[in-house]
């Protein structure tokens, strides 16, 4: 399962949803205006924003597989170094993130009314109603 480099587990998006299936939960560390448009649709996902993560890391179950996702990877591969310092050891990093999960056209829960706009990521805010 996945790739290990520097310590952390990476697994897929695709390896991901299998895990899901088999008792693994995604912890989506993307902040709250970021999921609230896609999310992927699991049986269970913890949302933890990566802004408030140092706060609240010690309600993460750990007797479960945590597999931390956000957009592409990047604060999610923090969290799990970050969590590796903690003493976590049953976490992977979630590799290319919700762009490579929806990409690999695995299942997503979408809430039109939260998507976001903006001519690059820095400007994103919600869509004005038509």
């Amino acid at each position: 399962m996945g790739l290990e480099s520097s310590g952390m587990l990476h697994v897929s998006p695709k390896e991901t949803c299998d895990l899901c299936q088999q008792g693994a939960i995604i912890v989506d560390v993307r902040e709250e205006y970021m999921n609230r448009f896609k999310i992927c649709d699991v049986d269970e996902i913890i949302f933890c924003p990566y802004s408030i993560l140092e706060e609240n890391y010690l309600d993460f179950p750990k007797d479960k597989a945590l597999i931390f996702a956000d957009a592409t990877g990047i604060h999610s591969k923090e969290v799990v170094l970050f969590l590796k310092d903690k003493g976590f050891e049953n976490i992977a990093n979630m590799a290319g993130g919700m762009v490579e999960w929806e990409r690999d056209g695995l299942p997503l829960k979408i809430d039109k009314s939260e998507r976001l706009s903006g001519s690059c990521a820095c400007m994103l805010r919600k869509r004005e109603k038509k």
